[in-house]
């Protein structure tokens, strides 16, 4: 499979992952699931645009980019300080909790990878 395939179904995976991450945040409360998961939205549209549209353009590396490094923070908001163990575990969809997060931070990780290197063989296919 080519980079930008397996790029577009890292980026396509997390944000199923961010998504489904943030509905369970939402039932859970630690969101107010109010006006404002309108940002969601429009961050998710916008990354998906990065993926879809601009796939193998340098804007589409950098859109995705950089929704990959904000969404490798995710994991790391939530295990923060105390972590999961006392607030998820023992609760009704405390596993599929963890993993989205888990899911979450290695698809976004990956991408970051392989955003980077499309990057870096666009720039070297404009010098040779």
């Amino acid at each position: 499979m080519k980079q930008t395939g397996t790029l577009t179904i890292m980026s396509l995976l997390s944000i199923l992952f961010l998504t489904v991450h943030l509905a369970d945040d939402i039932v859970r409360g630690y969101e107010k699931g109010g006006v404002s998961t309108l940002n969601a939205v429009a961050i998710c549209t916008v990354w998906l645009c990065g993926t879809l549209l601009l796939s193998e353009r340098r804007m589409g590396y950098i859109v995705v980019l950089l929704f990959s490094i904000l969404g490798t923070g995710i994991p790391y908001l939530h295990m923060r300080g105390k972590g999961l163990g006392a607030a998820i575990a023992g609760t009704s969809g405390g596993f599929f909790f963890a993993w989205t997060l888990i899911a979450l931070g290695v698809t976004t990780a990956f991408s970051v990878i392989l955003s980077v290197r499309g990057l870096w063989i666009l720039r070297n296919e404009k010098k040779g």
